[in-house]
């Protein structure tokens, strides 16, 4: 309860722009308690949400409002690798460094899934899911096979593609709309014996506009060549206000391949850079990109929290950018005026992807046509009408385009409407919001932006 010591502890959101208090914080250490707290929250006319890591921008884990149920699930830790199928039960409030280190010291297994070791499993496996990793693999919520959830009613099914498959196709998408998953099923595989890591820091894009636009625009056409690129390959760049921009990424190869097949190309005609090509085996690749030097955990007491305001953009692969767009980019970025920002603009798309190889069909997740996705990340104050000005200067640069939402960059300024429609768009969010009346009509599951809201 509020007068409990811990409470302010457990409330304390990863994003600290926005606090939330709940009416109560539920930490259930059965299945049996879950379902008891949600039957218990619909009946006195709570709204009801699950905290697994924590990491939601938009601070969904607590509600996304005053006065809701959050449902804690840190005591869901279960990390076990059935060898013969590998298939992995993971308990809903593993985080993902502690996923990725069970695994290879169980067998050697791996999984696709983000760098941040302190993200949870709950929102990351069920709103997408990206990493280097994904053009490889899918992205993590492909390799979700089923799910054990806690329904509005308080039943507890598991859900598969053969066993209540409309609503195993919902939960990978809008899981927080429609119940709480207590226990993930993962489709693993042998972790690869080695990655080859990469990054290149571009010196003086910043210098001029023609630069800028033409660094951006030759890896975009690397990024669409069939003869350079394939799902081995994955890339991203990182630019921010200080003039970084440097370009990093993943190969599913040798370094022999990689210097032979790829980096010359993309590479060619771009500002010089300090090279760092190198191979690594699968886990010490996933302590290279998590920043840190460890990728374990603390299963309580996490401890790490940011302000700041965040936006995406998803560019269809059709379109692509533009140099107008770039250009006008450019322009935006060179008034940020001591705002603090970053961006990061990484490939989804592109020959061989596996994001893009499924369609909506598959689950109900709406983004398998983009070429990019774009994260825009502001601190401080000025931060959320700077990072606004980023998707504004893209979007009015390029009218002719049908620009998207990530679900994992979540932007609570969105009014529902708007937010179902960039997240989801109008047929999938149709079929979500058929099946929210159907097992969820009184929305005992909802935060601003959920089904139905």
């Amino acid at each position: 309860m509020t007068s409990d010591a811990e409470f302010s502890d457990l409330i304390e959101p990863y994003n600290t722009r926005l606090p939330f208090t709940p009416a109560v914080v539920v930490l259930p250490t059965t299945n049996r308690h879950v379902q008891d707290a949600v039957i218990c929250a619909a009946q006195v006319g709570l709204k009801v949400q699950a905290k697994s890591g924590g990491h939601s921008y938009s601070s969904n884990g607590l509600g996304g409002k005053d006065g809701s149920m959050s449902i804690n699930l840190q005591s869901f830790q279960t990390i076990q690798l059935d060898q013969s199928s590998g298939v992995a039960t993971v308990g809903g409030g593993v985080r993902l460094g502690n996923l990725a280190d069970g695994l290879w010291n169980q067998g050697k297994a791996s999984v696709s899934h983000g760098t941040c070791p302190g993200v949870g499993i709950g929102g990351h496996y069920t709103h997408g899911g990206y990493s280097h990793t994904s053009r490889n693999y899918g992205l993590a919520m492909d390799q979700v096979v089923a799910a054990d959830i806690v329904l509005a009613n308080g039943t507890m099914i598991k859900a598969s593609s053969t066993a209540y498959p409309d609503i195993f196709w919902a939960i990978r998408g809008a899981a927080d709309s429609f119940g709480i998953v207590t226990t993930f099923y993962l489709q693993t595989r042998p972790a690869p014996s080695s990655v080859t890591n990469f990054q290149f820091p571009l010196n003086g894009v910043f210098d001029s506009k023609a630069k800028f636009t033409n660094t951006f625009l030759h890896l975009q056409d690397v990024a669409k060549n069939a003869s350079v690129v394939d799902n081995k390959v994955s890339f991203g760049v990182y630019l921010d206000g200080y003039g970084t921009f440097s370009l990093s990424g993943a190969y599913f190869g040798s370094v022999a391949d990689f210097n032979s097949k790829v980096k010359g190309e993309l590479l060619r005609g771009l500002p010089s850079s300090t090279s760092t090509v190198e191979s690594l085996n699968w886990y010490d690749f996933n302590v290279k990109v998590s920043g840190g030097s460890t990728i374990k955990t603390p299963v309580t007491g996490y401890d790490l929290h940011e302000n700041f305001f965040a936006k995406s953009v998803t560019v269809p692969e059709s379109d692509g950018l533009t140099a107008n767009t770039m250009n006008a980019l450019y322009d935006y970025l060179k008034t940020a005026g001591g705002v603090e920002y970053y961006m990061i603009i990484n490939l989804y798309g592109g020959p061989g992807s596996q994001i893009n190889s499924k369609d909506t069909n598959f689950a109900a997740y709406n983004d398998r046509d983009s070429l990019w996705v774009l994260q825009n990340y502001g601190y401080g104050a000025g931060s959320i009408n700077f990072v606004n000005g980023i998707n504004n200067a893209i979007i009015k640069a390029q009218p002719q385009t049908n620009f998207g939402a990530y679900l994992n960059y979540i932007d609570p300024t969105y009014d529902a409407a708007t937010a179902h429609k960039l997240y989801y768009g109008d047929a999938v969010y149709s079929r979500l919001a058929a099946l929210k009346k159907q097992v969820d009509p009184q929305s005992v599951f909802w935060h601003p932006q959920a089904i139905g809201a």
